[in-house]
């Protein structure tokens, strides 16, 4: 019988394999941990939301990370490191599964690198500085509250994937991170 890590990882070998996308000129790597655990028979992920005073992206919701801190930083290192200093959940409590595909956040230049982590929920310590609330979604609950809505940002509007659970709504990078993750899982993100 497979377990539940084993089919993660699994699913998740697959990105290893598909070619690195372009980089575009000037764009600073960052890297992000996709926190998932079981509860219930279900996979949840676990996302920040930003505090609404911060200077970039303000009050949007997202996964704990950010931009490498030295060019010799591997970034799965920066994933963690990030995740420890966003939720305070330590790096060796962290089952790092795989890695998916990088994402672009195009108006402010950053490339993420996405990991993806086995964990078991804490008591979060959300920083002060950056973090105003941690959730914990339900991937079934993510994969109902998928769709393509209308965004106006900086004057222009546009159509973009979104998915919206309860009052939070998820756009942006980590929905393109949130969309490859549940495209990989498949079944892995249904209601059991």
């Amino acid at each position: 019988m497979t377990t539940i890590r084993e089919e993660l990882r699994e699913r998740l070998a697959a990105a290893a394999r598909e070619p690195s996308p372009t980089r575009l000129r000037g764009e600073t790597e960052a890297a992000v941990l996709v926190p998932l655990y079981v509860r219930d028979d279900e996979l949840h992920a676990v996302f920040t939301k930003r505090r609404e005073d911060l200077r970039r992206h303000p009050g949007e919701i997202s996964f704990p990370g950010g931009r490498r801190d030295h060019p010799d930083e591997e970034l799965q290192t920066t994933a963690l490191r990030e995740a420890e200093e966003e939720i305070g959940l330590a790096t060796t409590d962290v089952d790092l599964l795989g890695t998916l595909q990088p994402v672009s956040t195009f108006v402010t230049g950053y490339l993420i690198y996405p990991h993806v982590g086995l964990i078991e929920p804490i008591a979060w310590k959300p920083s002060p500085n950056e973090v105003e609330l941690v959730l914990e979604l339900s991937l079934p609950a993510l994969v109902a509250g998928y769709a393509k809505r209308p965004m106006t940002r900086r004057g222009f509007t546009f159509e973009t994937d979104t998915y919206v659970v309860g009052d939070h709504l998820i756009w942006g990078a980590t929905a393109r991170i949130l969309g490859d993750l549940l495209e990989r899982l498949g079944p892995l993100a249904q209601a059991r």
